[in-house]
């Protein structure tokens, strides 16, 4: 899912890729109009979907990390899944989707850690492993109620459990400790968007905050001379809630040229408003800037290269997450591609690429770099279409 050493901390690494052109496009879309996918940046855009369309889009990503810290360098490969959607109108300027993208993703693993004995000079290495993640499920509705005004409103079910495994060995004998935390909660968001000419749309988004409810599981196995003892099970104890911020996001839509689209958007997460720390960590109030460009010749065209969709964007964010008093920063480039596989339909094949970093080499922090590749099936179909016969 991810190997990222920043997933240790929270509810692991806050997943960014979205749905369709928007992995191309710096992850930007909240002003951008469309009617030919899902776009799931702004629950507005769903009245825009055609009569008659239903649109579908199934997602894989693989990443490949590389961490480097003041001694040492290491890299990672995964592969994940990475959304599940589907939309289609209800009745005119109305229409429905729902969404099954991952939150965030754990994945992370501390070797050789040194602990003292009590009482002692002695120390003992033990190994720490964490996975999981959270999953989004999400429901989007989209209405227009003029040709110019698009409102929309989300419902989404987090749930998920994170994993902590512990393994030490003592002399002959060996100690496991895991621990897993269910996490789940409701979260309402709004959306809009508004066309001020044209060629020229703004839109807007909200999440509102939440507090998750968790639920830990614990159990503790000892090992001597190959004989396992159960020394320590704990079911159902509750932990402390974890809080999401209230996200607001703004987004610009503007048709450049016949050819080509620009998406620009800000978001701003107020975690300070959580009160939320960890052991070496703070959570501070995160910006992010997003800007995305699509070059399309002609949606129509007869020859298949006018019909191919060119993009690129750029994201960056000052973190959410600071550690001894340093935010861990990043950004990323994105290109990507819409392959056409049919004439008439709005069925794509879409390939990103991402380039990005985050942190630095300095104190304990390390610096990620990752190449990110994104396939995404963008289909349409077209139901209850009358068929006419000459």
């Amino acid at each position: 899912m991810t190997s990222s050493p920043y997933s240790l901390y929270g509810l692991g690494a806050i997943n960014q890729t979205s749905i369709g052109a928007a992995n191309s496009m710096g992850y930007s879309g909240i002003g951008l109009r469309t009617d030919s996918g899902i776009n799931n940046l702004n629950p507005a855009t769903y009245s825009l979907i055609p009569q008659n369309s239903f649109f579908y889009d199934v997602g894989v990503v693989g990443e490949f990390n590389s961490f480097k810290n003041q001694s040492e360098s290491e890299s990672k490969t995964t592969l994940n899944f990475s959304n599940l959607a589907f939309a289609f109108r209800i009745e005119e300027r109305f229409g429905l989707g729902i969404a099954l993208i991952p939150y965030s993703d754990v994945g992370y693993s501390l070797l050789g850690i040194q602990t003292n004995i009590e009482g002692s000079s002695e120390v003992f290495e033990s190994n720490v492993t964490g996975l999981g993640g959270l999953n989004d499920l999400r429901v989007n509705i989209g209405y227009g109620p003029t040709e110019k005004l698009r409102l929309g409103f989300s419902a989404s079910l987090l749930f998920g459990n994170i994993e902590e495994n512990e393994f030490l060995q003592v002399g002959s004998g060996s100690l496991e400790i895991t621990e897993t935390t269910n996490y789940s909660g409701f979260r309402f968001g709004f959306g809009a968007q508004w066309d001020l000419t044209d060629k020229v749309t703004i839109g807007s988004t909200a999440q509102l905050p939440v507090s998750l409810k968790g639920n830990l599981v614990r159990s503790a196995n000892k090992t001597i001379l190959d004989s396992e003892i159960v020394i320590a099970e704990d079911e159902g104890s509750s932990v402390d809630d974890f809080k999401i911020p209230l996200e607001l996001g703004f987004g610009l839509g503007v048709q450049l040229t016949d050819y080509l689209t620009m998406s620009a958007d800000y978001k701003k997460n107020f975690w300070n408003d959580t009160n939320q720390t960890e052991n070496i960590g703070t959570y501070q109030d995160q910006d992010i800037y997003a800007l995305g460009l699509e070059y399309l010749k002609n949606p129509l065209g007869r020859k298949y290269g006018d019909r191919i969709r060119l993009r690129t964007g750029i994201n960056c964010d000052n973190g959410y997450l600071a550690i001894n008093n340093r935010k861990i920063e990043g950004y990323n480039f994105t290109l990507g591609v819409g392959l056409p596989t049919g004439r008439f339909a709005n069925s794509l094949l879409n390939l990103s690429y991402s380039y990005g970093s985050k942190g630095q080499i300095e104190n304990v922090l390390v610096q990620e770099n990752y190449h990110v590749l994104t396939l995404n099936f963008s289909l349409e179909d077209l139901w209850f279409k009358k068929r006419k016969i000459n």
